[in-house]
């Protein structure tokens, strides 16, 4: 099977960005690699419902005025398979906690040394968020 044969994964994210800063979370099967806070669709299940239902799962928040921001193609990190990344833009109502599967979460600028980002995270989010003035320089 090449890469081409293989079904593309969905997956819905935010792109959380408070006082110049993005959120980004690891999960415990990887806690070395930083990803956006979503993930994939149940059956039935539209982007924003993704979006409500994985952002209230893994840090106890609702997304606040969400708007598409982009949708990027990449290979997932852990499952190794195409994936198709539809990120939102989101404000949240309250501190997030982590919860579920995540090992951890942290606010950064994108320019971090020791912060290991998935490669659709660093090489279209970032440069999309920060050429859009919401990032800080890092």
């Amino acid at each position: 099977m090449t890469y081409e044969d293989e079904v593309s994964m969905s997956v819905v994210a935010a792109a959380i960005v408070q006082r110049g800063r993005l959120l980004v979370v690891s999960k415990k099967a990887a806690p070395e690699v930083f990803y956006l806070p979503g993930g994939k669709p149940d059956p039935g299940e539209g982007p924003l419902e993704t979006l409500a239902r994985e952002l209230d799962e893994e840090l106890g928040v609702v997304p606040l005025e969400p708007r598409l921001l982009a949708e990027v193609e990449g290979v997932a990190v852990l499952e190794r398979v195409p994936m198709r990344l539809t990120v939102f833009e989101a404000r949240i109502d309250r501190e997030p906690h982590p919860a579920a599967e995540l090992a951890h979460m942290r606010w950064i600028t994108g320019g971090e040394s020791d912060v290991r980002l998935a490669g659709a995270i660093r090489n279209h989010v970032v440069p999309l968020l920060r050429s859009g003035g919401a990032l800080t320089a890092a």
